[in-house]
């Protein structure tokens, strides 16, 4: 089972976090698949990487092809598992059935959108069910990331 980590973005947007978590999923050596709700979504989050003023992380898409190459893959594909990552982020409400098969997943969702936030508590319920490994991150006031509750797998 995969240990899943839902981040409720309320102080920064999901452009300002995701190349931060990326950044250490690469320094750990590991491949990550970011899933976005739409291929224009997947275009925005490219270019958010290019224009990430802490550095440059090596990434592609289908536009750009060479997807084995690629040690972030970001697609509109729940299913794309092109580039063959353990980590996955699951972006705008997307979900996929390669969560059985990671290492860990990432959902981030958009806490100002209360649509947003009763999806991403419905995907809380559905993985406890399914016996994963629960993480429930929330920003402080000051930007930090608080462990506000956690499920044990089977609990």
């Amino acid at each position: 089972m995969a240990r899943i980590d839902f981040y409720h973005l309320q102080r920064s947007r999901l452009e300002e976090v995701l190349p931060r978590l990326l950044t250490r999923v690469l320094q750990a050596g590991e491949r990550a698949l970011v899933v976005a709700g739409s291929e224009e979504r997947v275009e925005d989050l490219v270019q958010a990487l290019w224009n990430d003023r802490d550095g440059w992380l090596p990434h592609g898409s289908r536009r750009d092809g060479y997807a084995e190459e690629q040690p972030v893959w970001l697609t509109e594909d729940p299913q794309d598992n092109a580039n063959g990552a353990g980590y996955l982020f699951l972006c705008d409400g997307s979900d996929s059935t390669l969560v059985e098969g990671m290492e860990r997943v990432f959902d981030l969702f958009n806490g100002l959108d209360e649509g947003s936030v009763a999806q991403a508590r419905e995907r809380w319920r559905q993985r406890r069910e399914e016996g994963h490994a629960l993480r429930y991150w929330q920003q402080s006031g000051d930007g930090r990331w608080v462990e506000k509750a956690s499920a044990n797998a089977g609990a």
